[in-house]
């Protein structure tokens, strides 16, 4: 088996069939398509079900309640593809979206290959090793820590484990994941659409009036775990690391008084601290944004 399709469903049975439909109609046919129903109190298994009576490469495991990263983990286990790939139950792919990451994978000797989407199209091409690649990710222009748009080879991501506690599983995994490959590659023509709406479980990113203190908790907590970890990794580029640190926290402290978001004080409190004492190290680094430096103005002086 060539390529693991790995999807986690939960309540979504109007929007699961289009995601499902996506992948069985895709120009590559050698895969499995793994549907994990976590839990479901909807249709949503029952729907995976009658399409895998339909087509013996899906298969549906059904499981009790968990989170996204023990639904995940699950399907990895139950894999055997020598790729892996994955795929959101709200979202779709296009036709050729495992054909195209393949294609990228194995004419450049990638262990990790990664299309565009349809709110990211760029058209240029980049073959990067590991630090060049998490560098890419963490400035969230052609790639973000989404695991959709990407197809890793099992070597890297079958020994590797999905927080079973935590909501936002991949910011606390992926650089993990890309610091595993000799070599990544990128293409930025769009083979993937988030669909995004209010239930999607990442709609603060995109409405940050969504924006809770349980949230914010575990990005700042996610965030100090990946600066540390990057920084002992990749010690070159320890200072980038950092950087993206304070940019994050930056952006949160403008977001919370420009859209007056409640319940975040302790948090405020904390990174106003934190960014004014390292405020010379983050706007001396050369990485500062214009932006930031009129957010720094504004907000922290």
């Amino acid at each position: 088996m060539k390529i693991s399709v790995l999807m986690l469903t939960y309540n979504r049975e109007n929007l699961v069939g289009r995601a499902i439909e996506s992948i069985l109609s895709q120009s590559f046919r050698d895969f499995e398509f793994i549907i994990v129903n976590n839990g479901s109190t909807d249709r949503s298994g029952a729907v995976a079900d009658v399409y895998a009576d339909r087509d013996a490469r899906v298969r549906v495991i059904h499981r009790e309640r968990g989170n996204i990263g023990s639904g995940r983990n699950a399907g990895i286990d139950a894999s055997v593809g020598e790729f892996i790939t994955f795929i959101d139950d709200d979202d779709y792919a296009e036709h050729d979206y495992l054909e195209f990451l393949l294609g990228l994978a194995t004419d450049n000797g990638a262990e990790i290959a990664i299309c565009g989407a349809a709110d990211r199209v760029f058209k240029e091409k980049l073959i990067m090793n590991a630090e060049q690649a998490i560098i890419k990710l963490l400035w969230r222009k052609h790639y973000t820590m989404a695991f959709p748009t990407k197809l890793f080879h099992r070597n890297l991501v079958e020994d590797l484990r999905f927080s079973t506690e935590d909501k936002y599983d991949d910011i606390a995994l992926m650089y993990k994941v890309l610091a595993k490959a000799k070599c990544v590659v990128y293409h930025g023509l769009p083979k993937y659409t988030f669909y995004r709406h209010e239930g999607n479980n990442s709609a603060w990113t995109t409405d940050h009036r969504l924006l809770t203190s349980e949230t914010l908790d575990e990005y700042l907590r996610a965030y100090r775990e990946r600066t540390q970890w990057l920084s002992e990794k990749f010690p070159n580029s320890a200072a980038a690391f950092r950087y993206f640190e304070w940019s994050f926290m930056l952006s949160m402290v403008e977001k919370i008084i420009r859209l007056g978001i409640a319940g975040c004080s302790r948090q405020f409190d904390y990174i106003t601290q934190e960014l004014k004492n390292n405020l010379d190290e983050f706007s001396t680094e050369g990485f500062i944004l214009d932006k930031e430096l009129k957010w720094i103005e504004e907000y922290l002086r």
